[in-house]
């Protein structure tokens, strides 16, 4: 493939910032819902009450997750492309677990030592211990910390996605997951079998495939095949989000969720433009620094913000107005987001990038020469240099 797809394979290979920006907007978009809407639980009633001017946009919120999914589909395909499974899985190894188990520390002491109680999961300590997996849910427990879920999902969709890295990332191999996967997804949508949803995830297949289309357009161009699965994903999408938020309010009533179907899906096509845009190159002019900070505080605010509303939020409530209240809430969680990533993510993340440097250099000191050596010359050196 030449032409256009060499120019563009470019931009399949670094870190885009303006995704960086879409993460924080998402994590940005659950906050507001979790805030805004669906603590009653911390706020002692229901927080639309409390802020009828955002309810709606706050409400919307809900679908920040998706957008994330989207952005795993394209981030994760982009990370697999040339690498092998180890490779990726020490990845996201080092990527999701810091935070993670710091926020299910966190999420115990503040249950079993303080005197929070709303949003308590009311686990004992074998369920923490489990929930340190991040597996928890296939041995049918509960989540130390309700956004849990949506990393069940990203670990099945790594599982997924380890497939096509096992037999090898190619074009013509991504189409065929893709399509394969969004067809499934297609067919069983609605059927709430419970091995359906756990292998094939038909609510949330269609961002995950969405996203992967969009990288393959930064790395190959704008293809009509790959115009066709987005569209086609994204008529799956606006269903899947629909379903979502209208039983979102079939729990709780539309007075608590005033959130009509038609925002719904402009909120939705609105996630695949922007991707478009992204795969398109159109926001490549964003380049301030303070995204790739934005983008780094994203995963420990998605992680902390439920945990620190539960501390705060009944404590600054019957002192400070609402809004006031929902600031200092939220610039509490900022810091905090800041400091797990300074303090824990980034140490570890530089930790075994210079191991893994220091183990692709080869000690030159007594080598055997490279003659002397069965197989390919320079083949493990190549393999070593293979990983991220």
């Amino acid at each position: 493939m030449t032409g256009t797809t060499t120019s563009t394979a470019t931009r399949g290979t670094g870190r885009l910032a303006e995704l960086d920006l879409l993460r924080f907007l998402a994590a940005a978009g659950v906050v507001s819902f979790h805030y805004l809407i669906a603590f009653a639980s911390v706020w002692g009633e229901r927080p639309a009450k409390l802020f009828p001017a955002t309810a709606t946009p706050a409400g919307l919120g809900i679908l920040g997750v998706e957008l994330f999914f989207m952005i795993s589909g394209f981030v994760i395909l982009m990370s697999v492309w040339g690498r092998g499974l180890g490779a990726f899985a020490l990845s996201r190894l080092v990527r999701l677990f810091p935070a993670y188990w710091i926020s299910v520390g966190v999420v115990a002491a503040v249950y079993g030592l303080g005197a929070a109680t709303a949003l308590d999961p009311k686990l004992g300590l074998r369920d923490y211990l489990v929930n340190l997996t991040m597996f928890q849910r296939a041995f049918g427990l509960t989540d130390a910390n309700g956004v849990y879920w949506s990393l069940w999902a990203e670990l099945r969709f790594y599982l997924l996605i380890s497939i096509l890295v096992i037999v090898g990332v190619t074009f013509v191999r991504c189409l065929v997951f893709m399509g394969v996967w969004l067809l499934a997804a297609g067919i069983l949508t609605g059927n709430e079998n419970e091995w359906v949803q756990l292998v094939v995830m038909p609510k949330y297949a269609p961002y995950f495939v969405g996203g992967m289309a969009f990288f393959l357009m930064t790395k190959y161009g704008p293809k009509p095949v790959l115009w066709c699965v987005a569209g086609i994903s994204g008529g799956l999408a606006v269903n899947a989000a629909l379903a979502r938020v209208e039983g979102r309010i079939d729990a709780v009533g539309y007075a608590a969720m005033p959130v009509p179907g038609w925002a719904v899906v402009v909120t939705v096509v609105i996630f695949y433009v922007l991707m478009a845009l992204v795969a398109l190159g159109a926001l490549s002019r964003l380049r301030w620094r303070g995204l790739v900070v934005l983008g780094a505080l994203t995963y420990p605010l998605y992680l902390f913000h439920s945990t620190v509303a539960a501390v705060l939020v009944p404590v600054l409530r019957d002192t400070l107005p609402p809004w006031l209240t929902a600031t200092v809430t939220v610039l509490v969680t900022l810091v905090l987001s800041y400091l797990v990533h300074r303090l824990v993510e980034r140490p570890v993340q530089e930790f075994v990038k210079a191991r893994r440097r220091r183990a692709a250099v080869p000690d030159v000191r007594g080598a055997v020469p490279e003659s002397w050596v069965p197989g390919t010359p320079g083949e493990k050196a190549s393999e070593k240099a293979s990983v991220p």
